[in-house]
Order: structure tokens, then sequence, then C-alpha cells
């Protein structure tokens, strides 16, 4: 047997080579726009922002320092604060179980309309439609941020968890509806081809051929996608949206600097936790 064509390590080493010398002169050009900006001064290295800095970090470990001179009364040790951290970390996680339903929810009803018709199927003016009305709802949601959704569901809807969760789903709804719709159009048709062949609906072609080889990978793409979001929510919850984002609000508008870092280290604590979920979920789907 005749031994496969390789491609010239010259041609690999060439595309190496202009990707990091593209990434250094955006890396340079970026910088120097900069500090052009600042009037030919980097501020952002100014000894007054390092200073701010530390005092930042003072303040949040309840330190006196010019931003919070004042001890605060309420230390990391008040096992009570700690109990409404807790809460508002209930409230941020059932917010983001929520909206990945919605989006989920949403995805099922949507994905096969929203999935490209293939060649050699005759796809009707109907099916036609469906397709690019599916597709533009889809770009629509994605298009428009989280934040800004949250916003126009302010306007009609108390604030609260279930608008944070609107407003995240919504959002979401658009891009796991596009990824899911990009598995069904890979899928093997064989098996639906069989199945139609031997004179089942397409009711069951769907129950029995596409949905047992496309649901592990929509499972994979909505535990990403929740992963995404519960890193979300404390930007959401800035309008008013609910859990930890509200408060997280509230403490940086009243210089309450050690509620600040009590509120980040338990916002850490639950993405690490959703994210371990996540990867054992996504074993378990495997």
């Amino acid at each position: 047997m005749s031994a496969m064509p390789q491609v010239p390590s010259r041609a690999r080493l060439s595309v190496a080579r202009a990707s990091m010398v593209g990434a250094g002169v955006l890396l340079v050009a970026s910088w120097s726009y900069l500090v052009l900006e600042g009037g030919g001064r980097a501020d952002f290295l100014d000894s007054d922002t390092w200073h701010r800095a530390v005092d930042f970090l003072r303040a949040l470990l309840g330190q006196a320092s010019p931003l919070a001179p004042e001890p605060p009364p309420r230390p990391f040790g008040d096992l009570a604060e700690w109990r409404t951290m807790f809460g508002l970390a209930v409230d941020t996680l059932a917010m983001s179980v929520a909206a990945i339903w919605i989006a989920v929810l949403g995805m099922l009803v949507t994905v096969m309309a929203g999935a490209r018709p293939r060649r050699e199927e005759r796809a009707g003016a109907l099916r036609t439609g469906a397709f690019g009305l599916v597709r533009a709802v889809w770009i629509v949601m994605r298009a428009v941020p989280e934040l800004v959704w949250a916003l126009l569901l302010v306007l009609v809807l108390p604030p609260g968890v279930l608008t944070g969760a609107l407003a995240l789903g919504l959002h979401n709804l658009g891009i796991v509806g596009r990824l899911c719709a990009e598995v069904v159009e890979n899928l093997d048709p064989g098996p639906r081809r069989a199945l139609r062949g031997a004179g089942a609906s397409g009711g069951q072609a769907l129950a029995y051929a596409v949905l047992p080889q496309a649901l592990p990978l929509f499972l994979t793409y909505a535990l990403y996608r929740w992963e995404v979001i519960i890193r979300t929510t404390i930007v959401v919850g800035f309008v008013s949206a609910g859990g930890l984002g509200r408060e997280f609000r509230l403490a940086m508008s009243f210089f309450h600097y050690t509620d600040v870092a009590m509120i980040l280290v338990t916002y850490f604590g639950l993405v690490v936790l959703v994210d371990l979920v996540a990867t054992l979920l996504r074993r378990l789907a495997r």
C-alpha cells in the first residue's frame, strides 16, 4: 500500500508562526491604543491606581482604609450573616436552574423546525417558513444580552428570581437552540430512513431514531450553558432580579465592603459547586 500524502512540516510551521506573529502584533497594538487614549500616560499603571486597589482589598478584609474608615459591624464570623448568604445563594441557584429549564424546554419545542432540512428531503413552503421563523427568533434572542432582557422584563414584571430566570432563559434559548439544531443536522440519517421505510410515522422516527442519538449531546450543551448561566446571574441581579447579584449591588452602593467580600466568597463556592455537578452529569450522560 502506498503511504498517505502528508502535509509538509514547513506549511504547518508557517501557519503557527503567522498566528504567533499576528497575536504579538495585536497585543502591542492594543496596549499602544490604551496608552495613546490616556494622552500618552498609562493611567492604569499609575501609583494612585495601585494605592486605591490596596485600599479596596483592605476594605474587603474589614480593615480600616479611606474607602471604609470604620471597621464593619458584621465580621466574617457572624453565623447569621452567613445564613443570609446561604439563602441568597439558594435563590441564585434556583434562578439558574429555572433559566436553563426555560431554555431547554423552548429548544425541545423548536429544535426540529430550526434544523436545516437535508438536501435529499423535499421541504415544502410550510417547512421552509418555519425554519426561517425559528432561526430568526433564535438570532434575536441570543443577540440581546441577558442584562438587556432583564431591563425590559423589569418594566412589565415585578423584580425577583422569576424575572432573572426569564431573562437568562430567553437569551440562552437562542444559543442552545442553535447548538442543538446543528446536532440534529449532523445526525446519522440511516436509522431514521430505515424506520420511515418500514412504515413508521414521523413522530415514531423522531422518538426512536433522532432523540436517542441527540439527547446525550443535548444534555452536554445544556449543562455547559448552565455553567455559563450561574456566572451571569450576578450581572442580571444588578437590575434587582434577586439573588446574590442584587445584594452585591446594594452592598457596593452603601460601601459595605465586608458584605461584598462575603458575597464574592459565597458566589465563588456556588460556581464551583455547579461546575462539579455539571461535570458529573456530563460523565453520566456519556
